[in-house]
C-alpha cells in the first residue's frame, strides 16, 4: 500500500511509490513544460481556422489565409511552364540540325532530356543508357532502327511492335522450333553468326561446319540481315558484324535466338510525351551514343 510520508531532504511530499529503494517526491511540473504545451495546444487551434484542415464530405474548409499545398505546386508548375516556353518554341519550329548547332539550345536538351530519360526510359535502359540484358545499349551508336534524332523520334513516337497503327514491326522467327531447320543448321548458322562478330572463333577443327553454316546463312538469314550481314535498319535487322548484342553473343545465346526467335517491343510514348518532349528527348538519346571530342 502506498504511504503518503515526508522527504527528510528536501521536504517534499512524496507520492508513496517507491521503485527499488528510490522514493517519488510529489514536484510539480516545470512550469516551461506547461507553457510549451499551452503554447502548442493554442497553436493547433489557430492552425485550424487559418489553413485547410476539417474534411467536409467531398471537400473542406479552404482556411482565412486561402492557402494549400495545391496551389503552392500549381503555382509552381505555372512559373516552370512559363519559363519553358521560349526555347520549347524554338525546338518546336527549327530543325534537328539547327537546334545541334545551337550550343545554349542543346544546354537545355541535355538538361531536360536527361530529366525525360530517368522518368521514362531509365526502368528499361538504365540511368546511364547502357541497357541491360534484352534491352539495347544506346551509347555504342549502333542502332538496330537507324540512328540521327530524326530516326529515334519516330521510334519513341510509334514504338516497336506497339499497339500504335504504324508501329515498326520486327520479329526473329523461331527457325528451330517452327522446324523450318532442324537442330544441326541452328548449330551450324549459330557457329557461322557468332564467328562473323568474332573471327578468333573460326578454327581449323570447325571450319567445315562454318561452311555449312554459311550455306544456311546465304538461304535463310540474308533477307533481313543483308548479304554483309550488318542488318537492315528498315526492317529492324541488327548487324551481325560486330559485338554489341541485345540477348548476348555467346554461342547458346546465339542458338537459343535462332532456335526460339526472337520479338523485343518498344512502348509508343505519343500518347504521354508532348512532340517537343519527343524532340528533346530524340536529340538527348542520339547525343547518348555520340563520342564526345
Amino acid at each position: 500500500m502506498d504511504v503518503e510520508e515526508v522527504d527528510p531532504v528536501s521536504g517534499r511530499k512524496t507520492t508513496g511509490h517507491v521503485w527499488n529503494g528510490i522514493k517519488e517526491l510529489d514536484t510539480p511540473i516545470p512550469r516551461g513544460v506547461l507553457l510549451f504545451l499551452i503554447v502548442t495546444h493554442v497553436f493547433a487551434v489557430l492552425w485550424w481556422f487559418l489553413m485547410p484542415t476539417w474534411p467536409l464530405g467531398a471537400t473542406y474548409t479552404k482556411g482565412l489565409l486561402g492557402s494549400d499545398q495545391k496551389s503552392t505546386v500549381e503555382e509552381t508548375l505555372r512559373d516552370a511552364n512559363a519559363a519553358r516556353v521560349p526555347w520549347s518554341k524554338q525546338i518546336e519550329t527549327m530543325s534537328y540540325d539547327e537546334i545541334r548547332a545551337d550550343e545554349q539550345l542543346m544546354v537545355k536538351v541535355r538538361s531536360n532530356g536527361h530529366q525525360l530519360f530517368g522518368d521514362n526510359c531509365a526502368a528499361c535502359h538504365g540511368r546511364d543508357g547502357k541497357g541491360g540484358r534484352n534491352y539495347p545499349d544506346l551509347t555504342d551508336d549502333d542502332w538496330i532502327w537507324g540512328g540521327g534524332p530524326e530516326r529515334i523520334a519516330q521510334t519513341l513516337t510509334v514504338g516497336v511492335n506497339s499497339r500504335h497503327p504504324d508501329s515498326r514491326v520486327g520479329q526473329m522467327p523461331a527457325f528451330g522450333r517452327d522446324e523450318m531447320l532442324d537442330r544441326q543448321q541452328v548449330s551450324d548458322v549459330a557457329a557461322y553468326v557468332r564467328a562473323l562478330s568474332d573471327p578468333s572463333t573460326s578454327t581449323a577443327a570447325n571450319i567445315a561446319q562454318l561452311d555449312k553454316g554459311r550455306e544456311v546463312f546465304v538461304t535463310t538469314c540474308v533477307a533481313c540481315h543483308g548479304e554483309n550481314a550488318k542488318g537492315n535498319p528498315e526492317l529492324g535487322a541488327p548487324n551481325l558484324t560486330d559485338q554489341h548484342w541485345i540477348y548476348g553473343g555467346s554461342l547458346q545465346t546465339i542458338i537459343d535466338t535462332i532456335h526460339g526467335g526472337r520479338q523485343g517491343h518498344m512502348p509508343t510514348w505519343d500518347e504521354r510525351l508532348t512532340p517537343v518532349e519527343i524532340k528533346v528527348l530524340a536529340l538527348y538519346v542520339n547525343a547518348l551514343g555520340q563520342k564526345e571530342p
